[in-house]
């Protein structure tokens, strides 16, 4: 399963290093799970994003799974990529960028022949094979068509998708320079999101996040005295404030680190996917 964290410290730019592969020695266990591809999205003090990522086949580069990524910004997007459609390719690797935002996905939709045809011209920010890509140029044609409101845009591209295509899921987390958004749909994978005060629970300690299964660690001092909200696909460490994300539910961090949540897509998707309906490769992504 593609592994997501995203982390926002609006209003302040703060200092964190992330491993996107942690643990390498714990890759060789089932090549069926190996990573695809790794990515780091920022955002520079212009705004500009600035992303770090690479396909990344099994076994390739030990030395780049071990590698420390140090950069500073107000939200930060990070992905570890199990490829469901497209090749190892750094066009298919998240995340992605669009009209100055970050994206990145965990999950499947199928028949892409007829999302295409929805997308119109916006099919040209599309480069890669992926449907995570189609999908955040959805997302960009809905934000467009909503006057620039994003929350509005992700929730009309969910609610699209979940009548017109068939669908396994569609978690996501989109950052822009100062706010950030999430959508668990349907209720396939979790997504959970922790309010972080200053310090954490005990008060006064660093944040030191690492995923159970040895692939994301992130690790920043500057949050020691600066609250944060952080989103992931697992908890991922002992702090008791950790709570899912419901299914359709859009939690939206401002740029003053208020995070809100509204249900935004109800019921199951009109064409659900289940496991056997997907092939081998799609299959063991998602598991």
């Amino acid at each position: 399963m593609c592994r997501l964290f995203g982390l926002s410290a609006a209003p302040r730019r703060v200092r964190a290093a992330f491993w996107l592969l942690d643990a390498p020695d714990s890759l060789a266990r089932q090549s069926r799970r190996e990573p695809d591809g790794t990515g780091l999205g920022v955002f520079g003090a212009d705004g500009t994003p600035l992303v770090d990522k690479a396909a990344l086949a099994a076994y390739q580069d030990v030395a780049f799974a071990r590698e420390a990524r140090e950069r500073e910004s107000t939200t930060f997007l990070a992905h570890i990529r199990y490829a469901s459609t497209g090749g190892l390719d750094p066009r298919n690797t998240h995340p992605f960028v669009q009209h100055g935002r970050l994206f990145a996905h965990n999950g499947v939709l199928a028949d892409l022949p007829t999302l295409e045809a929805e997308l119109g011209d916006y099919r040209d920010l599309v480069e890669g094979d992926t449907d995570s890509e189609r999908f955040f140029a959805l997302i960009t044609q809905r934000i467009d068509e909503q006057d620039g409101d994003v929350g509005a845009g992700i929730a009309a591209a969910a609610r699209w998708v979940a009548e017109h295509v068939p669908v396994y899921a569609i978690n996501l987390v989109l950052t822009t320079p100062t706010e950030l958004w999430a959508l668990r749909y349907p209720d396939t994978h979790d997504l959970f999101v922790l309010e972080r005060a200053a310090g954490g629970p005990h008060g006064h300690r660093h944040l030191e996040h690492a995923s159970t299964a040895g692939r994301i660690r992130a690790r920043s001092g500057d949050l020691a005295d600066h609250p944060s909200v952080v989103v992931a696909t697992e908890r991922m460490d002992e702090d008791p404030g950790w709570r899912p994300l419901l299914p359709g539910e859009l939690l939206h961090v401002d740029p003053h680190l208020t995070a809100t949540r509204t249900t935004v897509v109800t019921g199951p998707p009109r064409h659900p996917l289940s496991l056997r309906h997907l092939g081998a490769r799609a299959a063991a992504s998602q598991t």
